[in-house]
């Protein structure tokens, strides 16, 4: 498959989702992302298609584009919810099947499947966008203080005037944390539901397949989140989102002594919905 890398129309203006360009700070604009919530027609759901695929195969090239498209429209952020749409389908096929294989009853299936959207994807999504927007701006930034660095001066993407080169965009933080989601719906949300029959018995060997569910589902995140982050350019030290790695390693190999995670953590169970009897 060859996937068609659709360029933002040059008479497309700069989003300003969750960045304020110092031309239009005083000018109140609703955002292009919302702008284009219900303009299907718009959205390129080919290219999100394509990207949910190579975050798994191959990560590093999802976020390879970004040059080109800051070139043509000024902005690292791409104003485009066909992405956010389309796993928002996924989280709602598979909370239908969760729902229907272990809920009681019909209005709990109902409850999964709004939780499994609103709560475990945009909801978390949204706190983890709005928590790396400062953590990344104020720590890893050009102008941080309490951790300085150099930029690593890759590419010069900054406008014609110069502003808003080394700005981060909130609607950035955003495009990282929903791509970052993908695998941790592809091993907690299918994987682990069509093992839940091995993963979720006493035996040692469903408690390491079990954990290690997780542990390939979080890496991978964490993974991505840092892709995302590093290309960039006016960035340093990103290598550091890389650390959680280390710490969700530490905490897999002491989970292999006894705690079962699909057991306490099954997505399922979050809820609060009442399982079956004999399930």
């Amino acid at each position: 498959m060859n996937p068609h890398i659709s360029l933002p129309r040059p008479t497309d203006g700069p989003s300003n989702f969750g960045s304020t360009p110092s031309s239009r700070r005083n000018e109140l604009r609703m955002p292009r992302f919302f702008k284009r919530l219900f303009k299907f027609p718009q959205m390129d759901f080919e290219m999100a298609i394509w990207e949910m695929m190579s975050l798994i195969i191959a990560p590093k090239k999802v976020f390879r584009s970004i040059y080109y498209h800051k070139q043509t429209s000024k902005t690292y952020h791409r104003p485009d919810p066909s992405f956010t749409y389309l796993l928002s389908a996924f989280q709602l096929l598979t909370s239908l099947a969760w729902g229907f294989a272990y809920a009681d009853g019909f209005p709990r299936v109902i409850r999964v499947a709004l939780v499994f959207i609103f709560v475990h994807f945009l909801l978390l999504s949204l706190v983890t966008a709005t928590l790396f927007f400062f953590l990344i701006k104020y720590l890893l930034g050009p102008n941080s203080k309490l951790i300085p660095g150099r930029r690593r001066g890759l590419y010069d993407l900054g406008t014609e005037n110069g502003e808003g080169s080394q700005e981060l965009e909130f609607g950035y933080c955003w495009d990282v944390a929903i791509r970052a989601f993908v695998p941790v719906w592809l091993f907690l949300y299918v994987v682990q539901f069509l093992c839940m029959p091995l993963v979720g018995t006493d035996h040692w060997v469903s408690l390491a397949l079990s954990n290690t569910l997780y542990l390939i589902a979080l890496n991978y995140y964490f993974i991505i989140t840092f892709l995302g982050y590093n290309a960039l350019p006016f960035l340093h030290h990103t290598e550091l989102l890389l650390a959680p790695i280390a710490v969700t390693t530490i905490l897999w190999f002491a989970s292999l002594f006894g705690m079962n995670l699909s057991k306490h953590l099954a997505p399922v169970f979050l809820t609060g919905a009442r399982l079956r009897k004999g399930n």
